[in-house]
């Protein structure tokens, strides 16, 4: 059976840390593989909120997001107050959307954790149906610093 592979790009637009919570865990009392996604989806709400927007519902107007697809490697376990250090990327561009692409690493042990990718496509939630991404929404992810 082939295996998922997600391209890490050579620079990153944004960092940021998450405590690993008692809640994150499964019944191998290790970072279960559905919480990932999870602080994912934590860490990008995180950086649309560095872009100046406060929910992803509502970049502009009634213009938010959905995810169309996911991806995630899992690579080493985490375990309950770990630190992870997660970045993410911006790629992909079209008219509708873009992929975001995140690295999780252990903070003290340098191990990364998992990788992701998600497809993300801008919607209108008052016309339920897709749109073009925002100009201030593309503008802002364009000129993120490259870390």
């Amino acid at each position: 059976m082939a295996r998922v592979q997600v391209d890490i790009p050579e620079s990153f637009a944004f960092k940021t840390d998450l405590v690993i919570r008692v809640s994150d865990l499964n019944y191998g009392g290790h970072v279960g593989n559905d919480s990932i996604l999870s602080i994912m989806q934590e860490a990008r709400v995180l950086y649309y909120r560095s872009l100046g927007f406060n929910s992803e519902l509502s970049f502009e107007g009634t213009i938010g997001q959905i995810i169309t697809d996911a991806v995630i490697q899992y690579k080493a376990e985490s375990f309950f107050g770990d630190v992870l250090s997660i970045n993410i990327a911006v790629a992909n561009f079209n008219k509708y959307g873009f992929d975001m692409i995140y690295v999780l690493t252990n903070q003290h042990t340098g191990k990364e954790v998992a990788r992701g990718k998600t497809g993300i496509v801008c919607f209108d939630y008052a016309k339920r149906k897709i749109a073009s991404v925002p100009n201030a929404l593309l503008q802002q992810l364009q000129k993120s610093p490259l870390l």
